[in-house]
């Protein structure tokens, strides 16, 4: 048995038909496909009848780790006792799948490693909170939309699959569950500075009450104060929408933030 733990966030799955319906999501083929967290092995067991040959588990509960190798015979060279955080990536064969049952806690600081390796990682499958879900897959108007969403979305598709109710998890978490799929666009670059779209996207949700021009302040210059999109909310802007207000404070005289 894997004891539930609390401070790792764990609620293992117990539906072996959503489980089946999780994998069934995979639509890259021959990639390396990457289980984050497979605690029991609800997903593992589904994954190994198609995705044995490249199939990688990066677990870092060390019992979790344990019951697999008991379980999992034919998976002993290819289970990893890490933190998925701080893992590298680079080390497999792109293109890169991942899939899992992200813990609550730690679901968005996974997306942030995820995009790290947006140029690896072609497809993402998970299930994590519904509230999550709905704030990564929200577009521009939404008051759901946020940071992620404009992070994630400006390198992925992201498609709402399903809601999981809370009965079928061990224990049942306080929240409703969703599954969504992250595929890789066709973007390779931003046609802006990257560094400095994040530094705007982040800061102008931040204070995402106000409108640009205060969330936004220390960027804004004379030059450019007047542009219209100063007199909007972080919110209402698109992808492309911040990719032209970074370029467009970039070629300010603003020199001093970049």
């Amino acid at each position: 048995m894997v004891r539930p733990k609390k401070h790792l966030g764990q609620h293992f799955l117990t539906d072996q038909n959503i489980a089946r319906k999780i994998v069934g999501l995979i639509s890259t083929s021959n990639a390396t496909v990457i289980e984050i967290g497979a605690g029991t092995g609800v997903l593992t067991k589904f994954l190994i009848e198609d995705q044995l040959e490249k199939l990688h588990i990066i677990e870092i509960d060390e019992e979790s780790v344990d019951y697999l190798h008991a379980n999992f015979p034919e998976l002993a060279s290819k289970i990893s006792l890490e933190d998925f955080l701080k893992s590298d990536l680079s080390v497999f064969q792109a293109p890169i799948t991942i899939i899992g049952n992200f813990p609550y806690n730690i679901s968005s600081q996974i997306f942030f490693q995820v995009l790290n390796y947006k140029h690896e990682v072609n497809e993402v499958v998970c299930m994590i909170q519904k509230e999550v879900a709905e704030r990564l897959a929200s577009s521009p108007g939404n008051k759901t939309y946020g940071i992620l969403s404009v992070l994630l979305q400006a390198w992925y598709s992201i498609e709402y699959q399903f809601t999981v109710g809370e009965k079928v998890f061990n224990p049942p978490p306080k929240v409703k569950s969703a599954v969504i799929r992250l595929k890789r666009n066709e973007t390779d670059h931003l046609d802006c500075n990257e560094k400095l779209f994040q530094q705007i996207v982040k800061k102008g949700f931040n204070q995402r009450r106000k409108t640009l021009r205060n969330a936004l302040r220390e960027y804004v210059t004379p030059s450019i104060i007047e542009n219209d999109f100063f007199n909007k909310r972080a919110e209402q802007l698109s992808v492309s929408d911040f990719v032209s207000l970074t370029n467009l404070i970039e070629s300010s005289k603003n020199t001093g933030i970049l």
